[in-house]
């Protein structure tokens, strides 16, 4: 099926240069961020014991997969730029579209973006090379804000240049990153020593538990797995997107999810449960414990890496939302600028990058960014993920390349998790949750402004034509 094109698009379009490797690369290496090294700590203090630890990384992961499965039929259906605002767009009309670009481009994804940048800078202050990071400068940043900022400002123009040598560096960062976390893991299995098996029936009994504490493990659990839905914005610089695209979402939450696994069980080799509860750092204490200081680096190193990959994919797909709204004349249309040497959304990524930047600028606080993503990611997930039943009404006879198994039952699944993570949200943290959704809703009265501003230039322009 060939690619469909937006509503208004111009003809020039972006170039496809990825190829399915760089797609896989792009899900694992977004994926694996810094979650896998901290939140069995969060986990473990939430339900107390092993059996339910593995049951909340088995629940998240499945859920993932069921999204991924529901996003995989979506963009093999449509491999358009922009992925999500594309699917959203053409299910259900332009102001659901700009709603969710709306949100995305101004907080979810530059929150996003100085996140990860924030906690590079965090990760790094732990290597002595790098203590002055916390130091305060004359205009009253600390160097952490400077660095973080500069290595944004790199990454956009590294996108900017090359699409296809971004995703290649992302590519390399990210099968590093893989192997490092099978070496941790299999160093900490190999510590015999320092190790046993009865760890995974120990128990830590002041865990919050109930259905509260299972909750708050699972929305840990799936901040790890969050972002395998990122490639999609890419679908339409994909090669062969109809296979490629299935291949990149249901196939690196497999592998991503083997790696959690893999390494949750490493540190549980080596520490018990109340050790694992009590620590910020469980897998750099379990490398501590096996292999000394060296272990610790090791880890840091790791962390290091897998943040660099999840920054640069984060930052490539990220720009595309907007490119594909503005080529819609949903958002303004510099913003679907090409770059006429390199072929890349360049205004997009600048306008990314600046909000980043100011947001690193006036927060700069790793825990304070990433509460700024948490509830509209979710409700545009849901959102999305139920296109895949609009299409099948809609377009039943459509040629499908991939078809997401267990329909309707897998998305249906996806679907009521969502609703029941968004619904503790609101019960748990009720003036964040109500706070984002106010600034989603903002976006209304915006959007029937930009359309009315829209109409008058148009109206202006065929004037002009008469005359």
């Amino acid at each position: 099926m060939a690619p469909q094109k937006a509503p208004g698009a111009a003809q020039q379009e972006l170039p496809r240069v990825l190829t399915s490797t760089h797609a896989l690369s792009i899900v694992v290496g977004i994926i694996i961020g810094t979650g896998i090294f901290l939140v069995p700590h969060e986990i473990m203090a939430a339900v107390g014991n092993s059996r339910m630890v593995y049951g909340v990384w088995i629940l998240a992961g499945l859920l993932s997969l069921f999204g991924a499965m529901t996003y995989a039929e979506v963009a093999a259906l449509r491999p358009r730029v922009g992925g999500e605002y594309a699917f959203l767009h053409d299910a259900y009309g332009p102001l659901t579209a700009f709603l969710y670009t709306w949100t995305w481009t101004t907080i979810a994804r530059p929150a996003s973006i100085a996140t990860i940048a924030a906690g590079l800078m965090r990760i790094l202050g732990a290597f002595p090379l790098f203590t002055f990071l916390d130091d305060r400068t004359v205009a009253g940043l600390d160097w952490g804000q400077i660095l973080a900022i500069l290595i944004v400002w790199l990454i956009t123009v590294l996108n900017i240049v090359s699409t296809r040598d971004s995703a290649l560096v992302q590519t390399l960062l990210t099968w590093l990153k893989v192997a490092m976390i099978v070496v941790i893991a299999w160093i900490c299995f190999a510590g015999m020593r320092h190790s046993a098996w009865s760890h995974f029936h120990s128990v830590y009994h002041h865990a919050q538990g109930g259905f509260t504490g299972f909750m708050v493990a699972l929305i840990a659990a799936l901040w790890a797995f969050d972002g395998w839905s990122d490639v999609s914005q890419l679908a339409g610089e994909v090669k062969q997107p109809q296979r490629s695209m299935p291949l990149a979402l249901i196939g690196g939450v497999l592998i991503v999810g083997s790696l959690y696994m893999l390494t949750n069980a490493a540190i549980q080799y080596v520490l018990p449960a109340r050790a694992i509860a009590i620590s910020q750092r469980p897998a750099t204490d379990a490398m501590q414990r096996v292999a000394g200081s060296l272990g610790a680096s090791l880890v840091a190193a790791g962390m290091v890496v897998s943040i660099g990959a999840a920054l640069v994919g984060s930052s490539l797909a990220g720009a595309r939302v907007p490119f594909a709204a503005a080529r819609d004349h949903l958002f303004p249309s510099v913003l679907g600028a090409i770059h006429p040497r390199f072929h890349t959304p360049w205004a997009s990524l600048l306008l990314q990058s600046t909000l980043s930047t100011l947001l690193l600028l006036a927060i700069g606080r790793y825990q304070a960014l990433f509460s700024l993503t948490i509830i509209a990611e979710w409700l545009f997930y849901s959102l999305t993920a139920a296109t895949v039943f609009v299409f099948r009404v809609r377009e039943p006879g459509a040629a499908r390349p991939y078809r997401v198994t267990g329909y309707p039952v897998v998305p249906a699944l996806f679907l009521l998790a969502a609703a029941v993570l968004l619904a503790f949200s609101f019960l748990n943290q009720p003036r964040a949750s109500f706070a984002g959704m106010l600034f989603v809703l903002c976006g209304v009265p915006l959007h029937f402004l930009l359309q009315r501003r829209t109409a008058a230039l148009k109206s202006d322009g065929n004037s002009a034509e008469d005359s």
